[in-house]
């Protein structure tokens, strides 16, 4: 059987609401499948509460859903962010937008302060994005180079604001680099509702300037000669990229390869052209952390938890080098 886009297309649109089915049986406290679909079905019927019903809706549902959305975004930013960079290394927080979420994290963790950690992320992301764009608007322009030197500086900074947090209050360091790893141990719809806004206006963003994308991935002084205006059109997709990238990191912080890996993986498969590489890249992101998350939450014993940042590391690295070493048979 010779495996066309269209064959790909059906197989990862199957892939999704199976994986969310299969992914609810997975899990510390043991449920039988009677037990599972029973509770889909009270869940239907709106029967009354049982334990199974909200270890299913309110547990496993929630976060498997949370988990299909951040992988999503992270690799469709990812995407975004190697195509307007023409740097095939570039990922999600290559413009220092993971270090803004996680020094506001650490700030909360450190500090003690009340406000809820993923809306802190959340801002601490957004800002450290403005910063980037403001300093490089100061270096003369949004060029490629001017953004790239931006986001070292901004991570440069802020990474040696959270080291010394942690210098100065050893108390929270645990948290804090648990936070930096990754997770979703506790995370629910209430996250999935603050991220999805974010996350549906960045895609929004993203398809509307999707044209100008593909012109500047080739080369951005013919973009300008078809008419694009550059910096707009980096600002605007920076802008969606960023959203993306703040949505995922404010809900389960930082996870790393999967916005570097999966956009590398789907241009194997169906080329480079953007709402296809962004379509592909939603659905393998999204499946792939949804998986990874399980396995994160099912591999150690007595329901303890590897964050799912360690897990998506461990597996990247090694598919990363596969890719490159495919690529490099081609070229």
């Amino acid at each position: 059987m010779i495996w066309t886009k269209k064959n790909w297309t059906w197989l990862l649109l199957l892939a999704v609401p199976l994986s969310i089915y299969g992914a609810l049986f997975w899990g510390s406290f043991p449920l039988p499948a009677t037990a599972v679909h029973q509770a889909l079905w009270d869940m239907v019927t709106q029967n009354a509460e049982t334990q199974a019903l909200i270890i299913v809706r309110d547990i496993r549902l929630s976060r498997i859903i949370l988990a299909f959305c951040t992988g999503a975004a992270l690799a469709v930013s990812g995407a975004v962010f190697q195509g307007l960079l023409r740097n095939p290394l570039a990922d999600p927080f290559t413009l220092g937008i993971s270090s803004g979420a996680a020094c506001a994290a650490a700030v909360v963790l450190g500090l003690g302060l009340a406000c809820p950690l993923p809306l802190a992320a959340l801002v601490g992301a957004l800002l450290a994005m403005a910063l980037v764009l403001f300093l490089a608007h100061l270096a003369g322009g949004f060029s490629r180079t001017s953004l790239v030197l931006g986001g070292i500086v901004v991570s440069t900074f802020l990474g040696a604001i959270i080291a010394l947090i942690k210098a100065l209050n050893e108390e929270s360091v645990t948290s804090i680099v648990f936070w930096i790893m990754g997770s979703f141990q506790g995370r629910g719809f209430a996250h999935l509702g603050l991220m999805l806004p974010y996350l549906g206006l960045g895609l929004c963003i993203i398809l509307v300037f999707s044209r100008e994308l593909d012109l500047l991935t080739v080369d951005a002084d013919h973009a300008a000669l078809v008419g694009v205006n550059v910096g707009q059109s980096r600002v605007a997709l920076l802008l969606g990229a960023g959203l993306l990238t703040a949505a995922a990191v404010s809900v389960s912080g930082i996870i790393g390869f999967i916005g570097l890996v999966v956009p590398h993986l789907i241009r194997l498969i169906q080329g480079p052209s953007t709402r296809p590489l962004i379509f592909y890249s939603a659905l393998v992101g999204g499946t792939l952390l949804l998986w990874s998350d399980v396995l994160a939450r099912t591999i150690l014993p007595q329901g303890a938890e590897l964050p799912v940042g360690v897990v998506t590391a461990l597996f990247g690295g090694p598919v990363f080098c596969l890719i490159l070493a495919k690529k490099h048979t081609h070229d």
